[in-house]
């Protein structure tokens, strides 16, 4: 059975741990489905579906039957004969972070830390013999980190994998030992440098053979010996020239929980000079998180010396239950909104759809146009999106969101398979879906406990949890399952830096398909709104603006929209430095009559603007919500006046409208759920 089935080689590929015979129990789509994403998440998030076939070893049909399930997910989109990896499938890394719960309580500490060096400072677990990254919080310079969150390194290349590396049992050591022998170039690694030969030495080894000559990563016993005696390791330029590091482990109970990696280059920083300029502070932050932990098992809250990273808004705060954490969400710029350089802040606690926490909806019938052919949002994922605070704040005429139930698991998969037929593959659904059912306060369940979490039967989960053991993304002890760091290498890499406008785009051009007219995404900087998505129609008379351009905010749409959500003195004074003109006769420049604008639109959830920009355009925009609630961006649809009435645009367009909006923010609390998502 072993033998007809695609697996790559190496433990960066995600193989099936130790090359072990498939079980017979295990679910075929399911392995073909995961070789799939890995596929794509090592393209980069795209690949052609032809180049799927050839990567993988599947025929063609059995490829476009497993991406047209994925597409169905919401987890990847297809865009003509390619598949693109898209946000809803970071909800199954989400839910390995959620159920690890370190990023909740200490990511805080990490970028303090790297606001106080001004050095980029990420978080490391162990992956086998590998590490992964679990946070990053980089420096905005020329220069800069390009590890992303899941990244996949060898650990003796890196300053983390020692340390972890000095509570390795002689198990660990020979599977390294082997990976070393069989991936002798680090090919298997895909996120670093090939290894190279030779490594450089004090030692002349020119005459020696190619095979005899030392490579980076053969000191790695002994550096692991070291760094278990002194309790901090060194990165010397071990991945590429110039790049120097300095790691700390984080322990609890008295094991290392994670490792605190500060990063950069060696026009910075020597790697001596890493070691007697940055450890002293290292040493105090570790201190701190392990403090945080230690409170944080207690169910106690915030540690009182919990950070506040600089320019960042406030940390993400936990309630008085260890199981759930309230979403509070720190964005930058203007209160309540951020200016083009900004980013939306982390939003830690478990919000809608179980551990992936999307609040995205839950299958046909949830947003009032998702019984378009192919337009499901995707499968429930088990929990409740009731404590979402977004969703407090969207207007009433928004469509609502029904909380997922085990049950809507069966019911889509029923709907899907009735429209797909058999393009749909359950079995690849339903495993993947079993991932989800993992998270904050879930980090360890049986298999009963899976099986009522998702609606699945029993043997259905239990076919899916030995699955998903042989390939590696859980591990099971005393009869109780466990996701591993492995889950962050289905997508999550390319994923983790998804841009909101990248995330908009294709909602964007749906619309502006549907309706046949232009559409933009536009955030707030200073007194202006900046448009930073834009699909125009191709008609002779059409609203055409290049991403970038600046219009005054009082004048637009997408202005009010966002204005609307700020204190109503805040936006009176963002109007009143914006120093108001008449564009047009039209152009509303009264701070009386503004004030009674927004709270019209507070009120109503949308603004209309007619003829105050330019005369003959009609705009109507909605806001755009990060997890917190909190309005960060607009999307308008933009016209000639004699295309619709008001009125027709308030009846026909606004549905539309609002329900590409709840599409973004869907796509949006899932990508922000763990990371910064930049604005622009």
């Amino acid at each position: 059975m072993s033998g007809s089935l695609p697996e790559a080689s190496g433990s960066g590929s995600g193989s099936a741990r130790g090359g072990a015979e498939v079980p017979d129990e295990a679910v075929t789509p399911l392995i073909r489905g995961i070789a799939v994403l890995r596929r794509l998440t090592e393209a980069d998030g795209a690949a052609s579906l032809s180049g799927l076939e050839r990567a993988t070893g599947l025929a063609r049909s059995t490829v476009d039957r497993i991406t047209a399930t994925l597409a169905r997910m919401g987890y990847v989109r297809l865009d003509g004969r390619d598949a693109v990896l898209a946000p809803r499938l970071m909800e199954l890394g989400n839910a390995y972070l959620a159920a690890l719960r370190l990023p909740r309580v200490l990511d805080p500490y990490a970028d303090a830390l790297a606001d106080e060096l001004d050095e980029s400072v990420s978080l490391a677990v162990c992956d086998r013999d590998g590490i992964r990254f679990i946070h990053q919080a980089t420096r905005r310079r020329a220069m800069s980190l390009s590890f992303r969150i899941g990244d996949l390194l060898p650990a003796e290349r890196t300053a983390p994998g020692p340390l972890f590396a000095s509570e390795w049992g002689e198990e660990e050591w020979n599977r390294w030992r082997e990976r070393r022998a069989a991936d002798p170039e680090d090919r298997g690694f895909p996120a670093v440098p090939a290894r190279s030969r030779p490594y450089g030495g004090g030692t002349d080894t020119s005459a020696l053979p190619a095979a005899q000559r030392p490579t980076v990563g053969d000191d790695f016993e002994e550096r692991a010996a070291e760094a278990g005696r002194a309790g901090w390791a060194l990165d010397d330029q071990l991945i590429e020239p110039g790049l120097v590091a300095v790691s700390m482990p984080v322990r609890e109970a008295g094991r290392i929980a994670c490792v605190v990696n500060v990063v950069s280059h060696t026009s910075r920083h020597s790697a001596a000079d890493l070691r007697e300029t940055l450890l002293p502070r290292l040493r105090a932050a570790v201190a701190a998180m392990e403090r945080a932990l230690e409170l944080d098992a207690q169910g106690a809250p915030d540690a009182p010396d919990a950070p506040e990273p600089l320019g960042h808004g406030p940390k993400p705060t936990r309630s008085a239950s260890p199981a759930r954490a309230t979403a509070t969400t720190g964005v930058t710029g203007v209160t309540g909104v951020t200016g083009v350089t900004g980013v939306i802040e982390p939003g830690y606690a478990e919000g809608s759809a179980g551990a992936g926490g999307t609040g995205a909806p839950a299958g046909p019938g949830d947003i009032a146009d998702s019984t378009r052919p192919g337009d499901a949002a995707g499968p429930p994922s088990p929990g409740d999106d009731s404590g979402d605070p977004a969703a407090a704040g969207r207007a009433t005429e928004r469509p609502t969101e029904r909380p997922p139930t085990p049950s809507g698991l069966a019911d889509w998969t029923a709907a899907s398979k009735q429209e797909l037929g058999r393009e749909f593959v359950e079995s690849l659904a339903r495993g993947l879906t079993v991932i989800t059912a993992f998270g904050e306060g879930r980090a360890e369940l049986s298999l009963t406990a899976v099986a009522q979490a998702t609606g699945l039967a029993r043997a259905t989960a239990r076919r899916a949890l030995i699955t998903l053991e042989h390939l590696g993304y859980v591990i099971a002890h005393d009869r109780v399952f466990r996701l591993t760091p492995r889950v962050l290498g289905l997508g999550f890499p390319p994923l983790s830096r998804t841009t909101l406008p990248e995330i908009a785009a294709p909602h964007l051009t749906e619309l502006s398909q549907r309706l046949g007219d232009s559409v933009s995404l536009a955030v707030l900087t200073g007194t202006e709104v900046q448009y930073t998505g834009h699909v125009s129609t191709r008609g002779i008379m059409s609203v055409n603006l290049t991403v970038g351009t600046r219009l005054p905010a009082y004048a637009t749409s997408l202005g009010r929209a966002i204005l609307a959500d700020l204190p109503e003195a805040r936006a009176l004074e963002v109007l009143a430095d914006g120093a108001p003109e008449a564009v047009t006769a039209a152009t509303m420049t009264d701070p009386d009559v503004f004030r009674a604008e927004l709270d019209k639109i507070r009120r109503s959830g949308y603004a209309l603007v007619e003829g105050e920009l330019e005369q003959g355009l009609r705009s109507i925009a909605v806001p755009v919500r990060e997890r917190g609630g909190r309005v960060v961006a607009a999307v308008n649809v933009a016209m000639h006046s004699s295309r619709r009435t008001a009125e027709a645009c308030v009846s026909d367009v606004l549905p539309e409208l609002h329900a590409t909006a709840t599409r973004i923010e869907a796509d949006l609390r899932i990508a922000g759920r763990f990371r910064r998502v930049q604005l622009s």
